[in-house]
């Protein structure tokens, strides 16, 4: 959530970044509600003052021995009067909150505009892109006889699932457990365990709620419990409600953890395999951060999610996100993009963003300024660090030979038991 102030401050300002975003904020709407607010809230605390100066005179004329029935009488009518107000108060601030939180993050000056993934920039590559003798498959063609079941998956639950056995199945576990050794051993990061269903709350506070609750899986309504769409929401949760002191700045979090979306609007798009499915496992990476840290900590944290592909060997291309491609809550998002021969493409297998103080805003997460020993908001951080199915379908397609045999990257030997190739 944006800071109210900027909007009463300069709301010209607001207007103008969220149009770079093609958001339609009505100016003019919102300052006539922030009137009304000002106007009943100053009629809220004279109503106050007038019944505290009332209730002092009853209390004064009674010491007197004074009849003060008509004394009586007035602040009962100001009573009356002030919960009407209160109420009506009350029910502005709740249009208010309700109309910001639906308005997206303001977007790091350096954010190319742009209105889809068309006018992202790239901004560097690594790797060779693979040259083959033979048309290489895609890791549905090389999976089917390896163990990768979609029709198993069908039957268990429906389209968009898959279930892995044998061989595949402990390659994607051989990748998460690579990914959690390296950012905890290497990176500094504390791995963490998390409930995969969270309240409404802790989805409010990391921006999924209200805006994108069709996208969830939502599991009971009594009380309203959700599927994490990704370990960022329990993980950034961590912090909800919490001042955190400045010693223990940075807060590194790595989590592995099963994600489930329901992808809603999303169909007909990447039907065939697991490039979307409605459950797929992720490794987070979640920063907590001084506010004037998280620029840094954005370079570092996308680094490390690299650092994943590098060691795989897997060419990839590291992309700045357009204003119109940039999440709700970011204000700056890079894409890693890994090389799928079977696509011919680059495709996303990571996204790292920075949400500046917008998410510690609904979750008031805040640390102790030193300096002024008054709590301010913490700026929060994430990326995937991989999205281990995909990471899974990288090695298959790049990793393959002619006879469809998938030979095992390095880095994951020690992890196979002696298998090194796949066949």
């Amino acid at each position: 959530m944006l800071d109210p102030r900027l909007f009463r401050a300069d709301l010209d300002f607001v207007k103008e970044q969220l149009t770079r975003r093609s958001f339609p904020f009505n100016a003019e709407s919102y300052a006539n509600l922030e009137a009304r607010r000002k106007e009943v809230q100053v009629k809220t605390q004279e109503l106050q003052n007038e019944r505290n100066s009332r209730s002092k005179a009853i209390g004064q004329a009674k010491a007197k021995g004074e009849d003060v029935q008509a004394l009586l009488d007035q602040v009962q009518h100001l009573g009356d009067a002030l919960k009407a107000a209160e109420v009506e108060l009350s029910e502005i601030q709740a249009e208010m909150n309700v109309l910001m939180e639906g308005i997206p993050n303001i977007l790091d000056e350096s954010v190319p505009a742009g209105k889809d993934e068309e006018f992202n920039v790239e901004i560097s590559r690594w790797g060779d892109i693979p040259q083959f003798t033979f048309p290489p498959k895609d890791h549905v063609d090389l999976g089917t006889n390896k163990g990768m079941d979609f029709e198993l998956g069908v039957k268990i639950t429906g389209s968009r699932f898959v279930v892995l056995n044998g061989v595949l199945a402990r390659l994607q576990r051989a990748i998460i457990q690579l990914m959690l050794d390296t950012h905890t051993a290497e990176h500094g990061y504390s791995e963490t365990y998390v409930p995969f269903l969270v309240n409404a709350d802790s989805l409010r506070g990391t921006g999924q709620l209200p805006k994108f609750e069709a996208d969830l899986f939502k599991a009971s309504e009594d009380p309203a419990l959700y599927l994490i769409p990704t370990a960022e929401v329990p993980v950034t949760n961590i912090v909800r409600d919490v001042i955190i002191e400045a010693k223990d700045l940075p807060l590194k979090f790595v989590c592995h953890s099963p994600c489930f979306r329901s992808e809603a609007g999303a169909y007909g798009r990447d039907v065939r395999g697991m490039i979307r499915q409605h459950q797929f496992e992720k490794v987070e990476i979640v920063q907590i951060v001084k506010p004037e840290d998280s620029a840094r900590a954005h370079e570092e944290l996308t680094a490390h999610a690299e650092t994943i592909l590098k060691k795989l060997n897997l060419p990839y291309r590291k992309m700045l996100l357009c204003a119109g491609d940039t999440g709700f809550s970011s204000a700056k998002t890079y894409d890693l993009e890994v090389w799928l021969p079977g696509q011919g493409a680059y495709r996303e297998i990571s996204s790292c963003s920075n949400f500046r103080d917008f998410q510690a805003r609904r979750l008031q997460a805040r640390w102790r300024n030193p300096e002024t020993g008054k709590p301010e908001l913490v700026h929060t951080l994430n990326g995937s660090g991989l999205a281990a199915g995909r990471t899974l379908i990288a090695v298959m397609e790049n990793y393959q030979d002619e006879q469809g045999r998938i030979r095992i990257p390095d880095a994951l030997l020690p992890y196979m038991g002696g298998l090194d190739i796949i066949g």
